[in-house]
């Protein structure tokens, strides 16, 4: 029976017997499928619209949608995927910790040792070092074999490099970087000057060392000039400012104490104990700049920019270009 005149209509499948249309038949069921936009109507009693424009619709405009601009979204603008991102110093966005622990201080041992072991080999197998070539071989090995283990330990015992090690690229800090790494020029070079003159002329580094009395040809001065400008920084960042930073992180809390003790182990790692003191001023830079960004990109351009006159100074030596210090 139909309403009678005047009075609203009913939901689909009412009645005069049934007005609420508790028993709702066969023509009054709902599509199957998506319903069709605006069914249900918009404030039906007790049943607020799943997909009409007014209720609360996971993917409309209207309400708090879990996909749309109005709510929460997980990948929207409103609220984006996970946590907001921590800002550190300058509004530079800080590397989270490593997720678990990945055994770091019997991993930098580990390290040590095949760096070590290996340099004492190479040393066995190249015998008496009287070419540019082989003195280049014994310094450059060691120093990828180093970091080649860093990676292999954390991808089998840790959560990988990027989390473990900071190995993470970012362009912001190729530019955070370059700008430590000059402005670090102005505090290193006239701390080696100063050393130098207190010092003497017995500050002299173990590579300079090794390739004195050397001329080679320009190719291999270059490729010199490369193990010391970019294989040497990026292998040495990842073992002390990666590996080593974060194995004491996860014992040590307070990241200014990691800082130090990662600047000083470096400075007496590389056995040059005359110039250990010189060489802790030299890597606060380095430390910085793994300190404000949490990764170590950062650091390697930063240290590839402190290298970069000692490599070009080595490198014109080893041409004749330069009188050897």
């Amino acid at each position: 029976m139909s309403s009678s005149p005047g009075s609203p209509p009913g939901p689909p499948g009412a009645s005069a017997d049934d007005p609420a249309g508790s028993t709702p038949s066969d023509a009054a069921a709902p599509p199957a499928g998506p319903p069709p936009a605006g069914w249900p109507p918009a404030g039906w009693p007790g049943a607020p619209a799943q997909y009409g424009p007014a209720g609360p619709t996971p993917h409309g405009p209207g309400g708090p949608g879990q996909y749309g601009p109005g709510g929460p979204a997980p990948y929207g603008p409103g609220a984006p995927y996970g946590p907001p991102p921590r800002r550190g110093l300058f509004g530079i966005e800080p590397s989270p910790p490593p997720p678990r622990p990945f055994r770091g201080l019997l991993a930098f041992l580990v390290v040590e040792i095949v760096f070590l072991g290996s340099s004492f080999l190479l040393a066995l197998g190249l015998g008496e070092v009287d070419s540019a070539q082989e003195v280049l071989l014994a310094i450059v090995v060691p120093t990828i074999l180093a970091a080649l283990t860093c990676v292999v330990w954390t991808r089998v015992f840790g959560s990988g490099p990027v989390a473990d090690l900071g190995l993470r690229f970012r362009w912001e800090d190729v530019g955070i970087g370059l700008l430590i790494g000059v402005a670090g020029l102005f505090v290193t070079i006239p701390a080696a000057l100063a050393y130098l003159y207190l010092v003497g002329p017995d500050l002299t580094t173990s590579v300079g060392v090794a390739f004195e009395g050397i001329r080679t040809t320009w190719p291999v001065a270059l490729a010199v000039m490369v193990g010391v400008v970019v294989v040497a920084p990026v292998c040495e960042e990842i073992v002390y400012r990666g590996l080593l930073w974060n194995a004491i992180a996860h014992w040590v809390g307070n990241r200014w104490v990691v800082f130090v003790l990662t600047t000083a182990v470096f400075a007496l790692a590389h056995l040059e104990f005359l110039r250990a003191p010189l060489l802790f001023v030299v890597a606060l830079p380095l430390g910085v700049a793994r300190l404000l960004t949490g990764r170590v990109t950062a650091g390697i351009v930063a240290h590839a920019v402190n290298n970069f006159l000692p490599g070009l100074a080595l490198a014109l030596m080893l041409v004749g270009a330069f009188p050897a210090v």
